[in-house]
């Protein structure tokens, strides 16, 4: 019999740990080759964990809610020596670079932190988290004030930078006058909480899942950092909607793939994106990042009611074939839940269709750290007025609202506005005669 360490993969250049939810196999249980042994979750999305041998789980290394490093062993299987012979995978003995300075970080936390790992009101803090706590000099009454988006409302490295973000982004507080009356408090964006609501007779309560929950926090960040302004404009997009429906059916009997408008509107964003670069821009400290690729997310709806943010990148290097398929595969999978941590993350614009459900027009909330959003609403025929040679005419068109909400810090209204309309002009100068 030989022992074989089942280890936590690599999950994307930028993921160098995850945590365990759920373990799908117990001790003493058969494992086949390929089979799911254990669910974990990164801030960015779930995935299982499958077994690259067949065996007999004898060991879980980690509890449910433990933080695992990217290149550490999780579990120990045991395989019949025979069946697998030389070729079963060993033991890793050499760590990634990246999963060297992970684990760097996380034993420096635990050396130097004395915050104590839990609260009175049982609340679990990991060593990372406390390091950072503890170097920001967060007492734990105010460590335990931080929302927590993680299994049981457990406190993430990610949730504690946001809170924090938002903690030195906060004004600070005027000193104290020397009166012998008690001065009056200022409120600071740390004080602030939400308010507690009670349960009304009748009402259900329903808690949030961990996806939920980081959605809310990644959402209320984004209106701390960024002042929000949204410009809108309408476009005409007949030409765009009689070529789709002269092209969709010839085009799935030769792809095998239906053709939306979404890789079209995401062509058009990118067009608009060489034209003004300072949109492609993202925001640290006082200094202004203009990025090189250009990584577009597309915001999708999952079963559940959770959104996710799918990134399709360098889309300018990609036809109108290959959006197509791009847009396509990334929305089929993040239906499946079968998306890879890199690909919802290293977005640099995102665009999000509020009209697939019905709505004219939205605000949508900047997807940090981008500076801008797109939203396109729903197609409606309606009456308008054209320029012929022979004079002004009323016709039937197809027209839709898009709107923009940007980060006023850097993006100003001219801007803005400037980009918006590029990206409708080129919506309104869809060539019919395209093919595909």
């Amino acid at each position: 019999m030989a022992q074989v360490e089942l280890i936590m993969p690599k999950m994307g250049e930028s993921v160098a740990e995850a945590t365990v939810i759920k373990w799908l196999k117990n001790v003493g249980e058969t494992i086949e080759m390929d089979e799911s042994v254990l669910e974990i979750a990164t801030d960015k999305v779930d995935s299982e964990v499958p077994s690259a041998v067949e065996g007999v789980l004898i060991k879980q290394l980690f509890n449910e809610d433990d933080i695992v490093l990217v290149g550490q062993a999780v579990a120990i299987i045991e395989t019949d020596a025979s069946a697998a012979g030389s070729s079963a995978p060993k033991a890793s003995k050499e760590t990634p670079k990246e999963v060297a300075v992970a684990e760097e970080i996380v034993e420096k936390a635990m050396e130097k932190t004395t915050l104590p790992k839990s609260s009175d009101s049982n609340k679990f803090f990991s060593p990372l988290v406390r390091s950072i706590a503890q170097e920001e000099g967060m007492s734990m009454t105010e460590l335990e004030s931080v929302a927590g988006s993680g299994k049981d409302g457990r406190i993430t490295k990610k949730d504690i930078l946001a809170y924090l973000t938002n903690r030195s982004s906060a004004p600070a507080a005027a000193p104290a006058p020397k009166a012998s009356k008690p001065a009056a408090s200022t409120a600071t964006v740390a004080a602030i909480s939400a308010p507690k609501v009670p349960a009304m007779e009748g009402d259900e309560i329903i808690e949030m899942d961990r996806m939920r929950k980081m959605i809310a926090n990644h959402m209320v960040m984004s209106k701390h950092v960024s002042p929000h302004v949204t410009s809108f404009v309408e476009a005409d997009v007949t030409n765009i909607v009689n070529w789709r429906n002269k092209v969709k059916d010839e085009f799935f009997k030769r792809e095998g793939e239906k053709i939306t408008f979404t890789p079209i509107f995401v062509d058009a964003v990118v067009k608009a994106i060489k034209d003004f670069p300072m949109i492609n821009v993202a925001v640290d400290g006082t200094n202004i990042i203009k990025r090189k690729h250009i990584n577009v997310g597309m915001a999708a709806a999952l079963p559940s009611g959770n959104l996710i943010v799918p990134v399709i990148k360098d889309a300018d290097q990609k036809n109108m074939i290959g959006l197509t398929k791009a847009v396509n595969d990334l929305a089929r999978r993040s239906r499946s839940n079968d998306l890879k941590p890199d690909e919802v993350s290293g977005g640099t614009f995102t665009l999000t269709n509020v009209g697939g459900f019905g709505n004219i027009m939205g605000t949508p909330i900047i997807n940090q750290p981008q500076v801008a959003i797109m939203a396109v609403g729903a197609i409606v025929k309606k009456p308008a007025v054209i320029e012929t040679d022979m004079g002004d005419v009323i016709a039937i068109r197809h027209k839709m609202f898009c709107s923009l909400s940007y980060d006023h810090r850097v993006v100003d209204g001219s801007l803005g506005g400037m980009f918006l309309k590029r990206f409708s002009d080129y919506l309104e100068a869809f060539d019919p005669n395209t093919s595909i």
